[in-house]
């Protein structure tokens, strides 16, 4: 294992009915806030009311900005961030899923930066401070409520590009299961698809000794795999939508990637897909990890191994290295399809046209990929075997 420094300073309020301590973290931070959101599902299932009455037993100052898309745009970036500037704004509190988080980390950094958000974004300039935020989160899915992470999309240059910073973490985040039981089956499903995707991206790497850290990697998937058909069976569980809840979160919060590095490639193709398409982000990572898993067989073939027999219980005996890693990402594939899940980019309309130019969008900054080094000719590969 690698040497590492974990620090994760997020607070994290996980459980039924904890909207409710809204009022009390709200005890902490200035007044004036800015309340982000996304197309209104939040006041169809009556979260808004509770979260505005928690804001105004406290006499706060509330500015919203509504209608953040799921591939969150820069241009609704910038409208945060002068609403932050314009109403003087100490506080940002963002309702909803990743998306929505994603796009309030940004709002943050650019508010109290003199750099131009996307120049930051883009690595041009460096943040140097954020406005502080909390979440209320409403969708299981990315983990955007425990990390430093997030992705905007600029249509009108066509890029979709993952950021980070170390003032990108949410002050607290409230994890209330309730808030998920109106999330329809196929935002479930893909939610399902994201949380498994950034686990397998942290489990293929190169590093040595990691038996913890594989062991925690296959038991968010064993446990994903087991609940997860259940939930969307009975979309209105809420034991299950707890247990969904949980594993997105710890998902991508540090936890899985202590000591390693992981790949990473696919969730870089998949915006440049999105970017071009402006598809489901899950949708496209459905698609292409299947493909990515076949293209790295040969990189080293024992994680496919181990992941195909520990996780998907595939039977070794009398199987080649080759078979049993093939069977594995059979019944992945197979498993996010029976959920609901797309199998082919033809699913969204997408033909060959475009594939140059997604491949070349992937591959901007240089090869993708720490499991194995892709170039653009990979990328191609991988769009074409995916068609």
């Amino acid at each position: 294992m690698n040497s590492f420094t974990f620090h994760n300073p997020t607070k994290l309020i996980f459980g039924e009915n904890e909207t409710n301590k809204l009022t009390e973290e709200l005890l902490h931070v200035g007044k004036n806030i800015l309340l982000v959101y996304g197309g209104g599902s939040i006041k169809r299932n009556g979260l808004y009311d509770r979260v505005i009455s928690q804001l105004q037993d406290r006499n706060s100052m509330i500015v919203e900005l509504a209608g953040v898309e799921p591939n969150p745009r820069l241009s609704t970036v910038k409208k945060g961030i002068e609403l932050c500037q314009n109403h003087n704004i100490d506080f940002i509190l963002a309702v909803g899923g990743g998306s929505v988080i994603d796009a309030t980390k940004a709002i943050a950094v650019g508010a109290t930066n003199e750099a131009d958000i996307w120049d930051i974004i883009t690595k041009k300039s460096k943040a140097e401070s954020a406005l502080p935020f909390g979440t209320v989160l409403t969708l299981a899915a990315t983990g955007s409520e425990m990390n430093a992470n997030s992705v905007i999309t600029n249509w009108e240059t066509k890029e979709k590009i993952g950021w980070s910073s170390p003032y990108n973490f949410p002050l607290f985040s409230i994890l209330d299961p309730v808030n998920t039981l109106s999330v329809p089956e196929d935002q479930t499903v893909y939610g399902i698809v994201d949380m498994m995707s950034h686990v397998l991206e942290a489990y293929f790497h190169h590093t040595e000794n990691t038996p913890l850290q594989d062991r925690i990697c296959e038991s968010i998937l064993q446990t994903t795999i087991e609940v997860g058909p259940e939930l969307v069976r009975n979309l209105d569980n809420l034991n299950y939508r707890e247990t969904i809840l949980y594993c997105g979160t710890m998902a991508l919060n540090g936890m899985t990637s202590m000591g390693t590095r992981g790949d990473w490639a696919t969730h870089n193709i998949e915006h440049a897909v999105s970017a071009i398409y402006d598809i489901p982000h899950a949708g496209g990572l459905a698609i292409l990890f299947p493909h990515w898993l076949r293209y790295t067989l040969e990189e080293r073939i024992e994680r496919h191994v181990q992941l195909a027999t520990r996780v998907f219980q595939v039977d070794p005996t009398g199987k080649s290295d080759l078979e049993i890693a093939l069977k594995g990402i059979e019944k992945l594939s197979s498993f996010w399809t029976i959920l609901g899940a797309p199998n082919r980019l033809a699913h969204y309309d997408i033909d060959e046209s475009q594939i140059e130019k997604m491949a070349e969008l992937a591959t901007a900054t240089g090869h993708l990929g720490n499991f194995k080094a892709l170039n653009k000719e990979d990328v191609v590969k991988i769009l074409t075997s995916a068609l």
